[in-house]
């Protein structure tokens, strides 16, 4: 039994029924939007009332809050935690890149990522909801630059690397691939994400000095 199926054993009545009302918001979500989501969509989806549903979210933009912090549980799940369980080093921010590049199917998002979409829909739109995903960005970056210096201690990668350049580079390498994979059904996309980064790599790798 996985974190996340202890947890819902764990639940009471109430708790579950909240849950398994996000569950189908969240697959909503990466379908629809987050903006798109409100109280009466989702009470048409669940054939629950209205009223029963204010009790679990008192409005649209808690629902929509909701959902984005259910997805960046669900990222630390998947993609996160199974990474950082590796050795500090390469081999960790190889993994934790793989996990993310493949977590939207990992977890069976029909319209895929719900930040990375909320990112595109809120940028330009100031309250709770851009800051929520904002921050859930910034903590992303952080976690790869954190896992980009321990390949530095390890050796690694070369002392001199710029991280924040790397980081962003690894986001371009994510940016594109959704899109070549969604948009154009690109079969090869995976593999071009995995050259690019092992490209990447290689580029800022400690060259072993032969003896």
């Amino acid at each position: 039994m996985n974190e996340r199926s202890f947890y819902k054993v764990a639940m009471g009545k109430g708790e579950q029924t909240r849950q398994a009302i996000l569950d189908e918001a969240f697959s909503m979500a990466s379908r629809i939007g987050v903006g798109a989501l409100s109280i009466g969509v989702l009470a048409e989806r669940t054939r629950m009332s209205k009223s029963g549903l204010f009790a679990h979210f008192g409005s649209k933009e808690e629902l929509q809050l909701a959902v984005l912090r259910e997805s960046q549980a669900r990222f630390a799940e998947v993609v996160l935690r199974p990474a950082l369980r590796l050795p500090r080093g390469l081999g960790r921010l190889r993994a934790m890149v793989i996990n993310w590049l493949d977590w939207t199917r990992a977890v069976n998002l029909p319209g895929g990522c719900v930040i990375n979409a909320a990112a595109l829909e809120f940028d330009d739109q100031p309250g709770p909801l851009r800051d929520e995903v904002r921050n859930s960005l910034l903590a992303l970056r952080r976690t790869l630059a954190e896992t980009v210096a321990k390949a530095v201690e390890t050796g690694e990668l070369r002392p001199d690397i710029d991280i924040e350049q790397f980081v962003f580079e690894l986001n371009g390498i994510y940016q594109a691939t959704q899109q070549n994979r969604r948009l154009f059904s690109d079969p090869d996309a995976d593999r071009r994400a995995l050259a690019a980064f092992d490209r990447l790599v290689r580029d800022h790798a400690v060259i072993q000095q032969k003896e």
